[in-house]
């Protein structure tokens, strides 16, 4: 298999790199880390490390060292696509190489002949009620994929090797990643097309038949599918789904258990679910004006929800202090195809104006559009209107990513995660608050 193999001739080097980090520097102090990070979410301390993506405050994403419009223009396309190959991607996280139209399309290929679905995963999904909302459903039907996970039956017959722990990882990630468009689409198509399923269609790529199986064949739309599933696919291992994921995975969990538990982190609003609130905000600012306000009222209606102490969803960025570049190719998408639809109109010019209203309350560490920003208005400009499914798209994407960390770190041996709590007492015998206790 490509991906083994290449991955295979890389790993003495690598686990030489590492061990001799942990030998020769193992007593290097990397960060001091303050109370306020201790509360404030862990916000900032170096805790972990991955090559497979990380965030750079005024470059945006690097996925394996390259920057979203660099990984656009380098990906192998289909002839006629203006995105890339999501096996391309796939091939570039886990092996960290830019592919070649062969190796992207090889990925495409291994997909296909793992890209069944058991039937009681369907059974599964066609039990729950009918507003089960779709984050649930896809995260139930992982966990009931993982009665295939490879890993565990390998781990459960005994004899399991450590250094060949990543093998059946791999396995599993290849799994996973085949069935995740087929299994998006049931749940969109059992949620809001009375379950009208549409099988995969095997002369399309694996973002383009996403959109096919959601009775979407739209040239564009499947084009969108592509940049949409690139952009979302890595954002380094600190965010909660990625972290999740990788904790799980850290116990040995398999791969589906590590993904299902990442992505009921991404679920969350503060996280993948932030997508659908822009959209409904969006929804709102037009509702309120009756149409697209100018951008005098938008300022006007910003301040006042600013004001009220309300946030403005898609704006603003933990790492980033510049606009997202995921925002911005998705904008040019959008200036491309279809620049005068209503909400894109809108989306542009609470861009030209919020920026400057956020600069002006000397709050705001980054006044800029983040990813959710716009990704909506695309999906609700090409038919896809149910925005309680758009984190599902999100995850689709983030597997990749999940499953490239879980690899690397099975192939590395990483340890299972347990970092050290302290209680308030403790804290404020360090900062001097409270004499220290009496050991005696």
């Amino acid at each position: 298999m490509l991906i083994h193999d290449k991955i295979a001739a890389q790993l003495p080097a690598w686990r030489e790199r590492v061990s001799r980090l942990v030998k020769n520097y193992g007593s290097y102090k990397v960060c001091d880390v303050t109370v306020e990070q201790i509360y404030g979410g862990i916000r900032d301390v170096q805790i972990q490390v991955t090559d497979i993506s990380v965030v750079d405050p005024y470059e945006g994403v690097r996925l394996r060292g390259y920057t979203v419009p660099e990984v656009l223009q380098l990906l192998p396309k289909v002839p006629g696509a203006e995105y890339p190959l999501l096996g391309g991607l796939y091939y570039l996280l886990m092996v960290d190489e830019l592919p070649t139209l062969e190796d992207a399309l090889a990925v495409e290929a291994e997909w296909r002949t793992r890209n069944q679905i058991p039937a009681h995963v369907y059974n599964v999904l066609k039990t729950m009620p009918p507003d089960t909302h779709p984050m649930t459903l896809l995260s139930q039907g992982i966990m009931a994929l993982q009665t295939n996970s490879v890993f565990s039956r390998y781990y459960s017959n005994g004899g399991a090797v450590k250094n060949d722990y990543w093998k059946a990882y791999l396995e599993d990630s290849l799994n996973l990643t085949a069935c995740m468009p087929i299994l998006a689409a049931f749940i969109y198509n059992l949620k809001y097309r009375n379950g009208d399923f549409i099988p995969p269609d095997p002369s399309l790529d694996w973002a383009a038949n996403f959109a096919h199986m959601i009775g979407k064949d739209d040239p564009h739309y499947m084009d969108l599918c592509r940049l949409f599933f690139v952009i979302h696919a890595d954002h380094e291992g600190g965010n909660v789904s990625a972290h999740t994921s990788h904790l799980v995975g850290s116990a040995l969990s398999d791969t589906y258990l590590a993904c299902a538990a990442g992505l009921n982190g991404l679920a969350g609003p503060l996280h993948g679910l932030a997508n659908q609130e822009c959209l409904r905000w969006l929804l709102k600012v037009r509702e309120h004006f009756g149409g697209i306000p100018s951008k005098e009222q938008i300022a006007e209606f910003a301040r006042a929800q600013l004001e009220s102490g309300q946030l403005i969803p898609g704006y603003g960025h933990a790492v980033l202090r510049i606009t997202d570049p995921r925002f911005s190719v998705q904008l040019d998408f959008a200036e491309k195809y279809c620049p005068d639809d209503e909400l894109i109109v809108l989306v542009k010019r609470i861009y030209e104006t919020l920026p400057d209203i956020l600069k002006a309350t000397g709050k705001v560490k980054n006044p800029y559009p983040n990813v959710d920003a716009i990704n909506g208005a695309l999906q609700y400009h090409y038919g896809v209107r149910e925005f309680d499914f758009y984190t599902v798209l999100f995850g689709v994407s983030r597997v990749l990513g999940f499953t490239a960390h879980l690899v690397w770190a099975r192939a590395l041996g990483k340890p299972i995660e347990r970092p050290k709590s302290l209680t308030t007492n403790m804290l404020e015998e360090l900062v001097g608050l409270r004499p220290p206790a009496d050991k005696g």
